[in-house]
C-alpha cells in the first residue's frame, strides 16, 4: 500500500521514533495537532506499513553482550539452495541482530553481539559446520561510537 507522508506525518514519525513510548496525548502535543487526528494518521501509517515493528532498545553491555563482530562473508556458492541454508542459519540465530547482502567483493557483511570470543567462536563453528563458506574475516568493534534506528527525517 502506498501511503503519501506530509509534514505533520513526518513529525509524528519523528516523535515516534525518539520514544514510541509517549502517550497520544504528548505525541498530539508536540506536533500541533490533536489525539484523533494523530490516531488516524497513526493506523494509517501502520496499514501502508511505514510504521513496523515497535520494541524497545536493550543496552547489550548490561545484559553481558559484551563482543560486537562484524562478520565478512565470501562465498563461492550462489545456487538457491546454498542461499536458503544460509538464511535459515542466520535466522536461526539469535546473536545475528544484523546481516546485509553486499555488491563488491565481499557477499554478505553480519553484526554479532556475543559474550566474548569464546561465544563468538561457538557462533562462527556452528555456522561454517552448517553452510560452506570460502572465507570469513570477523573484526571485533572496539567502541560503538555511534547507534541509531532514527531515520533522518
Amino acid at each position: 500500500m502506498s501511503v503519501r507522508i506530509d509534514n505533520t506525518d513526518r513529525k509524528i514519525l519523528a516523535e515516534l521514533q525518539r520514544d514510541a513510548s509517549q502517550s497520544l496525548d504528548d505525541i498530539a502535543r508536540a506536533v500541533g495537532s490533536s489525539k484523533t487526528p494523530v490516531w488516524n494518521r497513526i493506523r494509517k501509517l501502520r496499514e501502508a506499513e511505514v510504521i513496523g515493528q515497535q520494541t524497545v532498545v536493550l543496552d547489550a553491555d548490561a545484559l553481558g553482550f559484551e563482543a560486537c563482530f562484524f562478520v565478512l562473508i565470501r562465498t563461492s556458492e550462489h545456487e538457491a539452495d546454498w542461499q536458503k541454508r544460509f538464511l535459515k542459519a542466520l535466522q536461526d540465530r539469535a546473536e545475528v541482530q544484523e546481516a546485509h547482502r553486499l555488491a563488491g567483493d565481499i557477499d554478505y557483511i553480519l553484526k554479532v553481539r556475543v559474550e566474548n570470543a569464546r561465544a563468538y567462536d561457538r557462533f562462527y563453528q556452528a555456522l561454517i559446520s552448517e553452510v560452506k563458506v570460502h572465507n570469513v574475516t570477523a573484526l571485533l568493534s572496539m567502541e560503538q561510537i555511534k547507534s541509531t534506528t532514527m531515520l533522518p527525517l
